[in-house]
């Protein structure tokens, strides 16, 4: 197959998380199973801009990828020298799978493959959610939707990584056709170690944002009645972190809180194995591959019930689920502080069970089918 993957962002620019990861690990995965397939993205970075030649394709990690310069910051990504390049070139890929929803750039390049008659598949990563939709400029998307999403939405299938969000895609259009298949991670070989904590150790990990719920839980935590320590670790605007530290002050909590800023790869997988639980209180959130990440580590998690990976971790009793409310919260952290049989279980066979739903060789052949199937369908 020949297989065109239309990205906002791609590595190295790791500062958007892990679609970053889950993109680019289905890429090379796609290549090594004997597929062509090239990736068209921006130089977007944040608020600056990767620093490498635009417009020409390069090898990264066995994938070409073309790197186009946008004239937008986040969250559009303008690139008209990308759809330029998309018009000229799209009719040769066999089909074109495009990654994230909700910016201009991504939008107007569906619109473009449909005139040209392309299959198209929308990953929308949990940009179709009820609450993203009533988020941030609400009456914008509401007018994009109308006038133009809805449209290229029908016209092509969708790609959901969890259950949960393909429910949400079926919402936004009745009937429409896709397929489940989860993210593709690269999870290391380190070697399960036991936490020796003082206290009763939660770790947060993520992009720091107020979708996540950090709110609510440091409310939890002030509420609760035994001593713990909650690691924050990621980055976000500073505006943001300064008023969640005032929280935690004003909660008299601060002295609980660890900031540990970014952290590289090695750092955070060492740092979820040495959590006594990963927490995850968002109030949307699709997939979230730190849940596989921290269970893979042999840690427990306790995540709301937004989370994609909710059913999962219920299905599997790797953990807990919640509501996102103060109490809730503190139900699921004091369950999790004294159920130490449970914890210990998903120590040792957490590994095993995320290797069995999660192989990326099983995951890359399904992938490569649904692609099959849509590539082969007449209407």
């Amino acid at each position: 197959m020949k297989i065109l993957q239309i990205v906002p962002s791609y590595k190295p620019a790791y500062i958007y998380g892990g679609p970053i990861e889950s993109v680019s690990k289905l890429c090379e995965g796609l290549v090594a199973a004997g597929n062509q397939v090239d990736v068209f993205t921006t130089t977007a970075n944040g608020n600056v801009e990767l620093e490498l030649e635009a417009g020409i394709p390069m090898n990264v990690d066995g994938v070409m990828v073309t790197y186009f310069k946008r004239i937008t910051k986040d969250p559009t990504h303008i690139s008209p020298a990308l759809w330029r390049h998309l018009f000229k070139n799209v009719k040769q890929y066999d089909i074109v799978h495009i990654q994230s929803w909700w910016n201009v750039l991504v939008i107007i390049a569906a619109c473009i493959c449909h005139f040209k008659k392309v299959k198209v598949i929308i990953s929308p990563r949990g940009m179709l959610s009820e609450y993203i939709f009533k988020s941030n400029n609400a009456r914008a998307k509401s007018i994009i939707h109308k006038y133009i999403g809805k449209s290229a939405l029908t016209k092509s299938w969708f790609h959901a990584t969890a259950n949960t969000e393909a429910a949400e895609c079926r919402v936004v259009i009745p009937g429409w056709k896709g397929f489940v298949q989860p993210n593709i991670l690269t999870l290391p070989e380190l070697i399960i170690k036991n936490p020796d904590n003082a206290v009763f150790t939660m770790i947060f990990l993520s992009r720091i944002h107020p979708k996540k719920g950090i709110e609510v839980l440091l409310r939890a935590i002030a509420e609760l009645e035994f001593p713990v320590l909650l690691k924050i670790a990621g980055s976000g605007e500073e505006e943001y972190i300064a008023e969640l530290k005032t929280l935690a002050t004003q909660l008299e909590i601060a002295h609980q809180i660890e900031w540990l800023g970014w952290l590289n790869r090695e750092e955070k997988f060492v740092e979820l194995m040495n959590a006594d639980l990963f927490v995850l209180s968002s109030y949307n959130e699709n997939f979230a591959n730190v849940v596989v990440e921290a269970l893979h580590m042999g840690t427990a998690v306790l995540i709301s019930a937004e989370v994609a990976l909710a059913e999962f971790v219920k299905e599997n009793e790797m953990g807990w689920v919640s509501p996102v409310t103060p109490n809730q919260l503190k139900e699921g952290v004091t369950a999790a502080f004294e159920n130490k049989d449970k914890r210990k279980l998903i120590r040792e066979t957490g590994r095993d069970i995320i290797a069995a739903h999660f192989s990326s060789g099983l995951l890359i052949d399904n992938y490569a089918r649904e692609y099959v199937k849509i590539i082969n369908t007449t209407n």
